[in-house]
């Protein structure tokens, strides 16, 4: 069974950081994709960032300079770096998982970003 568990989110002040954390059981993540997707309330879910198998990272043009996404295969976890956070990066953020076809989500972390 597939399962994919973030941590690290929390309440953080304006101009603070997080790293996020999503450790994978049941999938190696080093042939898959691996990203971050965050929802705000009210919002449609967008895309944070991917890394790819080969390392190539994609970010969301809003999200560039602030935000790095890395993967430890030995690990079996990828990670997001956010700094310099902004009320709006306020959201809950989905790690997930993508070999087509297949794709898993982890349940969600909460990012709190407080003025």
């Amino acid at each position: 069974q597939v399962q994919l568990v973030e941590s690290g989110g929390g309440l953080v002040q304006a101009g603070g950081s997080l790293r996020l954390s999503c450790a994978a059981s049941g999938l190696t993540i080093s042939i898959y994709a691996m990203g971050w997707y965050r929802e705000a309330a009210g919002k449609q879910r967008e895309l944070v960032a991917t890394i790819t198998t080969g390392g190539n990272t994609i970010f969301a043009d809003s999200l560039k300079g602030r935000f790095t996404i890395s993967r430890d295969n030995a690990k079996n976890t990828v990670y997001l770096q956010m700094n310099n956070l902004k009320p709006e990066d306020t959201a809950v953020y989905y790690c997930y998982a993508r070999r087509e076809p297949r794709y898993y989500w982890g349940q969600g972390t909460q990012v709190t970003v407080s003025s």
